[in-house]
């Protein structure tokens, strides 16, 4: 998969070398080439303009983007935004943009895990895995997320190096269980996600991208 990246700061510098380890080309854009050059050497492409790189590969000009912070700020960056693709959402100030953020981590978490218990609740009635996981990515509960995410279960596909290990999955479900807290919203199926991962660590499967979460269902369900 071609894979585009926009600022390599210090989210970019962690996320970018676990992608191309796992097998994807990165094309990457930043303002200070000096902050890419570590990436360059490893492997990333480095893009002339952040509209002529990696975001358009990505996307072919239809990517949903959230923006936070200063809104003259937002205005002075919108062209090159609307370049990346036609779904541009100013949120507003920078705090209501980590809330929005920590809201769709949490559907993303809730969304894959629940991918893992349907899938695994099929291969306990007689479904192939295979056919299960073909069945929901042609289904109307397909998305994004587990087109991409959802063949790791498959036998031989859970990368070695994982986009978002457990550990790292679960440090932002705990961020929208406070966010609930803090609020007074309830968030039930957050905390349901966080048990799945505590089963993760438990069983020592951390270490795996968080759609491993298929694999403790498979054992609490009794297979070997």
């Amino acid at each position: 998969m071609n894979i585009g990246f926009v600022g390599l700061g210090a989210m970019g510098a962690g996320i970018v070398p676990r992608l191309m380890a796992a097998g994807h080309a990165v094309t990457g854009w930043n303002r200070s080439k000096q902050k890419a050059e570590p990436l360059v050497a490893a492997g990333m492409r480095l893009a002339p303009t952040p509209i002529s790189g990696s975001p358009v590969t990505l996307a072919q000009g239809n990517a949903a983007v959230m923006v936070g912070g200063d809104k003259a700020a937002f205005e002075r960056i919108e062209p090159v935004l609307r370049a990346i693709g036609p779904k541009v959402t100013y949120i507003g100030a920078s705090g209501l943009a980590v809330q929005m953020k920590i809201a769709v981590n949490l559907l993303l978490m809730v969304e894959v895990i629940a991918f893992g218990e349907a899938v695994a609740l099929a291969e306990k009635g007689g479904v192939a895995r295979e056919i299960a996981v073909d069945a929901i990515l042609k289904s109307v509960a397909a998305s994004p997320v587990l087109a991409y995410r959802g063949p790791f279960i498959l036998d031989g596909k859970m990368p070695a190096v994982p986009l978002a290990d457990v550990t790292l999955q679960q440090k932002d479900m705990l961020l929208a269980l406070e966010l609930g807290r803090k609020l007074g919203s309830p968030v039930p199926l957050a905390a349901a996600a966080n048990e799945m991962m505590n089963a993760c660590r438990g069983l020592g499967l951390d270490h795996r991208d968080f759609v491993t979460a298929h694999e403790v269902y498979r054992r609490l369900g009794g297979a070997t």
